[in-house]
């Protein structure tokens, strides 16, 4: 009986968004008060351990998810009334006018980078909002966002869900790090391929589409195998991105058509560094603050912070912001000041951002209830029950089912992180039961939770945000959903013959 009152959150998320194409803000409203309802009465929750639960989950909310979704779509909107997207529209355009390699390009390429950087929906956001601009379809623009925000969530936020999962399963982060490529491997060209697909489905272009996935997927496998073997969890989706960009543009440009190459640029490096000038900046700002350079991050890391406590389950929960290097503030702070660069005015950028604030109206009430209902599921152990189950339910099979669990974590709660702090002990502790190395079933455990990511309600949201759709995100789901299912089981295969 918990495990059925456990899984109706779940199957009721699913049902609203997806076939009764409920929009996300009613439908997450539903489903949180449900969950509160199965808490209280199924589970025997204490009400004052809910409320603090709620309370606790609409923190994790608004900072950091929702102050990054808000001044993500701000960054595209000064770029959109300093009317310097044009010019970045115009850049992508003189690199190829190869749709497929443009949508490679953004998603897989500069979209793996703002994921190693920063993580927490910038890799959806702003990719899709571009190719809103660039003229593609904004159904189509957030679901190959969301597939190729996949792969590169394993190592997101500089390498942030391996290392939590080394330190909640006291295992090496290299070993891990290395066991999560070698399980990626086989995706790593098939998302490339399956964006490249979608984007030119034609029979004849299947030769092209298949050597440029080989040929990106062959460079992200080689690079981040090194970077994670060599290095750790910190750099093989910044370094396999980066290498992603280099290729991909070099395959633009030498697969151009005559007139394209004949085809002078008149714009200037000043006014491509200009119109660059916002995202360049928040890059700055996230590498300068990211473990790449410790002295200074812990010195941020310790100064303006807002520490708060809150009662759950007869024990404090801390929760701590540190604001001069949460990622919302350095994408606010690369966005200001490069709107200004670009000639906006002060008084310009504030309604800029207000105006935004009240486009992401829905966007706030959906994400808080989502992350609302995961919590109040973990504190009140509905989520324990149902990974509980599944793994005395599979036995001996249970490394083909391992991802599952990840896909599961981070489809409640939307964060491949959480998903490792929910689950990662739980994969380790069977794989001793079972005669299988901890390493391997942990890393499954990420693996699995790339791959929810593509169905993440919260993801979903950060999706219909960026191309002003919401309400649609049940047709994102129900697009998405098959992506995600073939993903995982693909990763259960893999984890299964190698465990």
């Amino acid at each position: 009986m918990n495990l059925i009152l456990a899984i109706i959150p779940v199957l009721l998320l699913i049902v609203l968004m997806a076939f009764f194409k409920m929009p996300g803000d009613r439908s997450s409203i539903i489903s949180l008060v449900v969950t509160m309802l199965l808490a209280l009465f199924g589970f025997h929750y204490a009400a004052d351990d809910l409320l603090y639960s709620f309370l606790y989950g609409a923190l994790k909310a608004v900072s950091p998810i929702l102050i990054i979704i808000l001044m993500a779509i701000f960054s595209y909107n000064v770029l959109l009334k300093t009317r310097k997207m044009e010019i970045i529209k115009q850049q992508f355009s003189s690199i190829s006018t190869d749709k497929s390699i443009q949508v490679l390009l953004l998603t897989w390429g500069f979209g793996g980078l703002l994921e190693a950087m920063a993580g927490f929906g910038t890799a959806v956001a702003i990719p899709a909002a571009i190719l809103i601009s660039l003229g593609f379809k904004p159904i189509f623009s957030a679901t190959v966002s969301l597939i190729a925000n996949s792969v590169a969530t394993a190592f997101g936020a500089i390498g942030t869900p391996v290392l939590v999962l080394a330190k909640e399963t006291n295992l090496d982060v290299q070993m891990l790090s290395t066991n999560v490529v070698l399980q990626l491997s086989v995706l790593m060209f098939l998302i490339p391929l399956v964006l490249l697909f979608l984007t030119d489905p034609k029979l004849k272009s299947l030769p092209k589409n298949v050597f440029l996935a080989l040929l990106v997927g062959g460079v992200s496998l080689a690079s981040q195998y090194v970077a994670a073997r060599y290095m750790g969890a910190e750099s093989p989706a910044i370094i396999g991105s980066i290498l992603s960009i280099i290729i991909i543009v070099a395959y633009g440009k030498l697969t151009a058509s005559r007139e394209e190459k004949e085809k002078k640029n008149t714009l200037t490096g000043r006014e491509i560094l200009n119109a660059w000038s916002i995202y360049l900046l928040i890059l700055l700002l996230i590498i300068l603050t990211s473990p790449l350079f410790p002295t200074l991050r812990f010195t941020l890391e310790n100064n303006w912070v807002t520490r708060i406590s809150l009662p759950i389950n007869d024990s404090p929960v801390n929760y701590t912001i540190s604001w001069l290097t949460h990622a919302g503030v350095l994408l606010f702070v690369g966005t200001f000041v490069g709107g200004l660069i670009q000639g906006a005015k002060v008084k310009e950028l504030f309604v800029v951002l207000w105006n935004t604030v009240k486009q992401l109206k829905k966007t706030f009430v959906t994400v808080i209830c989502l992350v609302g209902l995961s919590t109040i599921m973990d504190t009140a152990g509905m989520i324990s029950v149902i990974a509980t189950a599944l793994a005395a339910a599979t036995g001996s099979f249970y490394p083909l089912f391992a991802p599952v669990i990840g896909c599961l974590g981070t489809f409640i709660t939307g964060s491949d992180t959480s998903s490792n702090i929910l689950f990662g002990k739980l994969q380790s502790s069977v794989a001793g039961h079972i005669h299988v190395s901890p390493d391997w079933l942990s890393a499954a455990n990420t693996v699995g939770a790339t791959g929810g990511k593509i169905i993440s309600p919260q993801s979903i949201a950060i999706a219909t945000s960026a191309g002003n759709q919401q309400g649609k995100e049940g047709e994102i789901l129900k697009a998405a959903i098959p992506y995600a299912l073939a993903y995982v089981v693909i990763t259960g295969i893999i984890v299964y013959i190698f465990a």
